[in-house]
């Protein structure tokens, strides 16, 4: 057939022309989709209120040459109108759906879309700190991609934990044996927090001291970054609010 439905998140849009966009989005049946949305830049247009990043959308495309066309949308979860109006939750979402299209490549379709839609659910609504949604979210989508982390037992030899190392190249938790040098020394409370939101443990997680989050936060992104072989640009938007 020329043309499919599929449920769907906007990832990002760039200009196409003069009143054009390209649409990335994260579909729940067909992965990844790069596709044009014609006019919708032009003041007259049905939707292009409808296709700002995080929002989700019910869309029909017209497979194309080059490009799928998307030819109708509709509204789902304003997730983007929640998300734009506040630069704390902005800068999260950002990093999310960054990851999630570089991983998206890989991971077969579904999985990572309702892994994703969950997590701007609960950034949207706050249901808990945007920080730890954000590393739940990355946790889990690395998790996904076949590089769970040991936050407990030495990813090296197997050693019970509680362990005093981590290294991001080796696996997660070392122990003093296995720790190669400039593997990070978090604290107990720290690694405990990375656990938790690997596993989805909320009420452990939404307890956690400050100084751990911030811990577990430096963690994450190191992880990630490493597997996915690239740096996530979004975190410079959230180094720069904290002054880093």
């Amino acid at each position: 057939m020329k043309t499919y439905r599929d449920e769907a998140i906007v990832l990002r849009t760039q200009k196409l022309g003069e009143a054009d966009r390209i649409i990335t989005v994260l579909t729940h049946g067909n992965g990844l989709k790069r596709v044009v949305a014609k006019g919708v830049r032009r003041t007259s247009s049905k939707f292009g209120a409808r296709l700002e990043p995080f929002t989700v959308i019910d869309a029909q495309f017209y497979k194309g040459r080059t490009l799928d066309v998307l030819t109708q949308v509709e509204t789902l979860r304003p997730y983007g109108l929640q998300i734009a109006s506040d630069f704390e939750l902005y800068t999260r979402a950002n990093v999310m759906v960054e990851t999630a299209e570089r991983l998206s490549e890989d991971e077969a379709p579904g999985t990572l879309y309702l892994l994703l839609l969950g997590a701007l659910h609960a950034l949207a609504n706050r249901r808990h700190s945007p920080d730890l949604v954000m590393n739940s979210f990355m946790l889990r989508a690395i998790a996904m991609g076949g590089w769970a982390p040991s936050f407990w037992d030495c990813a090296a030899c197997g050693k019970p934990g509680p362990n005093t190392g981590f290294n991001v190249a080796i696996g997660g938790a070392v122990c003093d044996a296995c720790r190669p040098p400039g593997s990070h020394a978090p604290s107990p409370e720290a690694m405990r927090l990375l656990g938790d939101l690997l596993s989805g443990d909320w009420a452990s997680a939404d307890a956690s001291e400050e100084f751990a989050r911030r811990e577990a936060s430096s963690l994450v992104a190191a992880w990630v970054q490493w597997h996915v072989e690239r740096r996530i640009k979004s975190y410079s938007l959230i180094n720069a609010s904290l002054g880093a």
